[in-house]
């Protein structure tokens, strides 16, 4: 990515309802330039979509944790079992598989503790392949909306 690209990326993680023809005026480039570029960027994979960032409480989704999960025995079946099965949970919102003492960490989202307590006990401890898990429960989020390219390593 250049700069350009670089600039078309952080114009669209501000604003990505803007037109081309608006993105184009704030970049200073033809919109027939831009289109390109944003439509490369696509192709790429570097833009993967766009999307409405909606507040989970008026989902009904008062209540968010991080649920680290341990699965044995740790093997390519049992942690695609896994995902298969926590990415079919409507309580689930993001599924990150680790490395070290954890190998999931879900991130959940649901109406109350009541509603926590009964995912936990009546999902997950009901799975044969998982040994343990620990919850932490979401007071605050804050988010980097923004985030920018990082430079690449000096391999001086």
């Amino acid at each position: 990515m250049d700069e350009l690209d670089s600039e078309i990326v952080r114009l669209l993680q501000t604003d990505a309802r803007q037109s081309n023809r608006e993105l184009a005026r704030q970049l200073g480039i033809a919109p027939s330039t831009c289109l390109e570029r944003v439509r490369a960027l696509h192709r790429r994979g570097v833009i993967r979509g766009y999307h409405a960032d909606i507040d989970p409480a008026a989902l009904n989704r008062g209540v968010q944790a991080l649920v680290s999960v341990q699965v044995r025995p740790l093997s390519r079946a049992v942690i695609d079992a896994f995902k298969g099965f926590a990415s079919g949970l409507p309580e689930v919102l993001h599924i990150f598989v680790l490395s070290g003492g954890d190998d999931f960490l879900l991130h959940v989202a649901v109406q109350d503790l009541d509603h926590l307590h009964a995912f936990l006990t009546d999902r997950l401890s009901k799975r044969g392949e998982i040994t343990g898990f620990r919850t932490s429960v979401i007071f605050q989020q804050v988010s980097n909306t923004v985030p920018t390219r990082l430079p690449a390593p000096d391999l001086a």
